[in-house]
């Protein structure tokens, strides 16, 4: 078994995550980003994809939106919008999210309506994908 480290996941509406664990990834602006025990201190953004924790040798998935993440000696923090386990997932919401937000997409408005609508879409498509439903 690997070396392991604390890993805390919060979100606004609570804790999503507090245990031991082997590694982390995250998706971050410039691509996944693993942290293993030992890693240098870090603070990093996160965007909206997929967050994956490895646990006694197996891996977990699980959707997350914005927010940063902080490496420091004593563990690991995360701090996200929201995250959500596939089985916390309502598919045909997150399907109904995607169809809303590919409609704005096509309606050529604003920009900033259009990244509101593109990060709408993102959110939705990595919802389905983690479900298993995408």
């Amino acid at each position: 078994m690997s070396a392991e480290y604390s890993l805390e996941i919060l979100t606004p509406e609570r804790q999503f995550f507090q245990g031991q664990v082997q590694a982390l990834t995250i998706p971050a602006p410039d691509g996944e980003l693993t942290v293993l025990a030992g890693h240098a201190p870090l603070i990093v953004p996160l965007v909206v994809g997929v967050l994956r924790i490895k646990q006694e040798d197996s891996w977990k998935e699980a959707f997350t939106s914005e927010g940063f993440m902080e490496v420091r000696a004593d563990g690991v923090l995360v701090f996200s919008q929201a995250c959500e386990w596939p089985q916390e997932i309502d598919a045909r919401r997150a399907q109904a999210a995607e169809r809303r937000a590919a409609e704005r997409l096509r309606q050529k408005r604003s920009m900033a309506e259009y990244q509101l609508a593109q990060g709408n879409l993102a959110r939705a498509l990595n919802r389905l994908r983690v479900s298993g439903r995408g």
